[in-house]
């Protein structure tokens, strides 16, 4: 068995003439908490979004755990354990908070999205259901509308919905996006417990959520890898500094 659960080879995708990624090799190492960085424009949530398959590369190969996944389609490889959440918070707002969560638990059971059967075949999902959201500090809010939560709890919730579809990689686009401190300090903890076990693959412009969390970083520009390594070794990288750090994007 490789090391590396999603690599990438030549990766590439253009549009009407501009390349966004241009020959891309990513290797994500099983287990680790991998960081895709790079200023505006650098082709990171282009090479994201190949990755995840909401977008078609125009050339190169994407393996997941060693099985060709290029032409599979979104549905198919989260089926096979790869699950993403968006940079906008993907909740149903009018569903209370253990709704939710007992939504994505319903798809191990072969029962998915089943909204028609009646709500008490959902309780037995209960005890799961508050245990998720006591790990990410939302067992109080169980009973309000998804609606009502906060910028920072929101996300809370998708990360809660997210690991209830027990994913074996998850990808996490901007993370932290649009959070004051004290919710970028909770997001970070909840994203080192849930990894435990797991593959992360994120997108993240906060360095200093980068530096804490990830145990090796990508660095893009113009879409190609400019640099890859450690944060420190990323960091003190004078290409790194020069395209990325000095270009006043954090």
């Amino acid at each position: 068995m490789s090391d590396y659960i999603i690599e990438t080879s030549g990766l590439t995708k253009s549009f009407k003439g501009f390349t966004a990624v241009n020959g891309v090799d990513l290797r994500i190492r099983r287990g680790a908490i991998h960081a895709l960085i790079g200023p505006n424009g650098a082709g990171k949530t282009t090479c994201f979004n190949l990755i995840t398959k909401f977008l078609e590369p125009s050339e190169g190969r994407i393996l997941y755990k060693g099985e060709d996944i290029t032409r599979m389609k979104p549905a198919d490889i989260a089926r096979l354990g790869m699950v993403r959440s968006f940079q906008i918070s993907a909740t149903f707002p009018h569903l209370t908070v253990l709704e939710n969560v007992r939504v994505a638990l319903q798809r191990p059971l072969g029962t998915a999205f089943f909204f028609w059967r009646s709500e008490t075949s959902l309780d037995g999902l209960n005890d799961r259901a508050m245990q998720l959201l006591d790990e990410v500090g939302l067992a109080e809010f169980a009973g309000a509308q998804a609606a009502s939560l906060s910028y920072g709890r929101k996300r809370a919730l998708e990360l809660a919905t997210t690991v209830a579809l027990d994913p074996e990689v998850l990808l996490l686009d901007e993370p932290t996006s649009g959070m004051g401190r004290e919710d970028i300090e909770r997001i970070t903890s909840l994203i080192k417990r849930v990894a435990v076990n797991r593959t992360i693959l994120m997108v993240e412009h906060n360095l200093s959520v980068v530096s804490e969390l990830s145990d090796r970083i990508t660095v893009l520009a113009r879409g190609q890898i400019l640099a890859e390594g450690s944060y420190l070794e990323v960091s003190s990288n004078p290409e790194v500094v020069d395209a990325y750090m000095g270009s006043g994007h954090a």
